[in-house]
């Protein structure tokens, strides 16, 4: 089987790509930056996905996975630009090439009924998806967290300085999810009809508090833990490009979405990891 992945370079490409080729599926990964080969991989590097680079090397392929995205926005990359009409450009690098399924990872929380940019431009690309007449697997993942992921990093380096920063209350919920669960549920969704044209949210098993996760991830490293006001975050990341929130960032997290679990776990089949137990044997740190 030979499958391609986007956003190569990224925390879940790095560990599907892993997984991937640990289960003998050749592998073509596209990136815009440089990264690190894997076993019966072919990779490429390209800043503008430039299809004359790579279009012949895809041919006969089985699958194409999407994982470029962006959760914050700058002038030089805003959602529109890499959401939908890079999504454009890889349906149709699919069609050009014969790739019959894509698999892509949009964001809990989509719907037709937000009026969150981000969430806005993930829905447009979902029905660039489905209307696009190829098979499809969509994903609306909560966090993702593993060693290397966003919120895992932030938080590393928060214990460093003594001090954990948690914006409003801290009571909204996340429902994180193992990445190692992430790249059994992906490859099952290669190789299994039952994925075939579904959209799923892509959660874990536990809705925890923000205030409860941070305080179990940080256990026994005596790590203070300080509430910031909402007010004040929301200002720093509107005026502050290098803030450690973005405007988005903080949406997505106070948000509150819950996700389906119990149709993920009923068509997957896999047993999830606990968060909770992975918190607390300390690892994520």
């Amino acid at each position: 089987m030979q499958v391609v992945v986007t956003g190569a370079s990224g925390f879940i490409a790095k560990n599907l790509r892993k997984y991937l080729s640990d289960n003998n599926i050749k592998l073509i990964s596209i990136s815009r930056h440089d990264f690190k080969n894997v076993k019966n991989e072919t990779k490429f590097i390209t800043k503008n996905y430039d299809e004359k680079i790579f279009l012949s090397k895809l041919k006969n392929s089985d699958a194409l996975i999407h994982l470029v995205g962006i959760g914050k926005q700058t002038i030089y990359n805003d959602y529109s630009q890499i959401n939908i009409e890079l999504t454009k450009k890889i349906i149709n690098l699919c069609k050009k090439s014969k790739i019959k399924k894509i698999i892509y990872l949009s964001g809990l929380g989509v719907s037709e009924n937000t009026s969150l940019g981000y969430f806005i431009s993930k829905f447009k690309a979902e029905k660039l998806i489905v209307d696009s007449k190829l098979d499809y697997t969509i994903f609306r993942p909560s966090y993702i967290v593993g060693k290397d992921d966003y919120l895992t990093k932030y938080l590393k380096k928060q214990i460093k300085t003594g001090q954990i920063k948690i914006p409003g209350s801290g009571n909204y919920s996340i429902q994180p999810i193992y990445i190692d669960d992430v790249t059994k549920i992906i490859f099952n969704a290669l190789t299994k009809k039952i994925f075939s044209k579904i959209i799923l949210d892509l959660v874990g098993s536990e809705s925890i508090t923000f205030q409860k996760y941070v305080k179990e991830f940080s256990r026994g490293t005596n790590t203070k833990i300080k509430k910031i006001n909402l007010e004040t975050v929301y200002r720093e990341s509107i005026s502050n490009p290098d803030s450690e929130f973005g405007v988005d960032d903080l949406n997505l997290l106070i948000g509150d979405f819950k996700g389906d679990y119990k149709k993920l776990k009923n068509i997957s089949k896999i047993e999830f990891s606990s968060i909770l137990k992975l918190l607390k044997a300390g690892s994520l740190l």
